[in-house]
């Protein structure tokens, strides 16, 4: 399973920008996906989290202005940002958890590469 990011870029603060991610592989299904981030000197952290019943989990820090949103079909997870700030500036790497793959005993999680989002103000 390999999961493959891309949307991040640069942008000014108040723009928006759209991270997607696809999940290739034998994926049964994907309990939660969802997108972390980690600034320069700083723990990685959730922003945003959405499982396959739909019910989402949005950090305090992005609630209202971030939107995730999944197709299932695709086995892609998507996080719609707007109203960006610079505090946003971060790699943000996309993450399955609990992810049931054919052929493979268990759940596994996974991790994409990383995309990088540059808010400049």
């Amino acid at each position: 399973v390999q999961l493959q990011a891309s949307g991040g870029g640069l942008v000014q603060a108040g723009g928006s920008l759209r991270l997607s991610c696809a999940a290739s592989g034998r994926i049964i299904r994907a309990d939660t996906m969802g997108w972390y981030r980690q600034a320069p000197e700083k723990q990685r952290e959730l922003v945003a989290a959405l499982t396959s019943g739909g019910s989402p989990n949005i950090a305090d820090s992005v609630k209202g202005r971030f939107t995730i949103s999944r197709d299932d079909a695709k086995n892609t997870v998507y996080l719609q940002m707007n109203s960006l700030k610079p505090e946003d500036t971060a790699v943000y790497y996309c993450n399955a958890n609990n992810v049931y793959v054919a052929g493979l005993h268990g759940v596994r999680t996974y991790w994409g590469q990383g995309t990088l989002v540059t808010v400049s103000s």
